[in-house]
């Protein structure tokens, strides 16, 4: 008997891995700023690595690899720490970078001349794997698709892997290639002011994690401060 796979598993695949890149992130920003500043094959590698990324999670959610959900959830904290770590030294360097508008002819930047910007590669492939609520997100994607789109086996399982890898990287390449459209427009002074606003944002979203952890720490404080209060002040009056 022919095994067909189901034929929604493809396109329900793309349209996750559109929806998983597409929200602005760290990510998104800096792929937008390799774009500007190397060109469409900067902007490409720099989103690689979310691809990546993304494909690792998905394979983990499809086939039900439920302990990496778990571990993520366990271990969020750390996670979440590390990954704001990241960003803002991430954000920094960006914001420190002298402005330069790399020529893709002179650098070889096509499809031969990718590797000179692979580099980027692990970098947002960390990001996106250190990224808790992505992680999250994506296992509580595919745990939804699972009511209305039936995964038979790890022949549908990988055929959704690749779709939704497919889908990110399509994503990746449709906004490097809007982006450098745009370049020739740019002065060193505007890609300057590129790079510190991108730098700023990277800061900002790394604060935001740190930030989030203390609120939590300090929210559990409070917490047990008001239960312990709850339980000494009879005693005390």
């Amino acid at each position: 008997m022919i095994f067909l796979p189901n034929p929604l598993v493809v396109p329900v695949g793309l349209i996750i891995g559109i929806l998983v890149a597409a929200p602005v992130g760290p990510v998104n920003i800096l792929c937008i700023q390799r774009a500007i500043a190397r060109g469409m094959w900067g902007g490409v590698a720099a989103g690689l690595g979310a691809v990546l990324g993304d494909g690792l999670i998905a394979f983990s959610a499809a086939m039900g690899v439920g302990a990496i959900s778990g571990v993520v959830t366990y271990y969020r904290t750390a996670i979440q720490l590390v990954g704001g770590v990241v960003l803002i030294v991430f954000g920094w360097r960006l914001y420190a970078t002298a402005p330069n508008l790399e020529a893709p002819e002179a650098n070889g930047a096509s499809a031969g001349g990718l590797r000179s910007y692979l580099w980027d590669v692990p970098k947002t492939f960390f990001l996106t794997v250190t990224n808790p609520g992505a992680v999250l997100g994506l296992f509580a994607i595919f745990g939804g698709i699972s009511t209305f789109v039936e995964v038979r086996g790890p022949v549908e399982a990988l055929l959704m892997v690749a779709a939704v890898m497919a889908g990110s990287l399509s994503w990746w390449v449709g906004l490097s290639y809007a982006v450098a459209r745009l370049r020739s427009r740019l002065s060193l002074e505007r890609l300057g002011l590129i790079n510190r606003i991108a730098g700023l944002a990277l800061v900002v979203f790394g604060a935001v994690l740190i930030g989030e952890i203390g609120y939590h720490w300090l929210s559990g404080k409070a917490e047990f401060a008001a239960a312990l209060w709850s339980v000494l002040q009879p005693a005390g009056g």
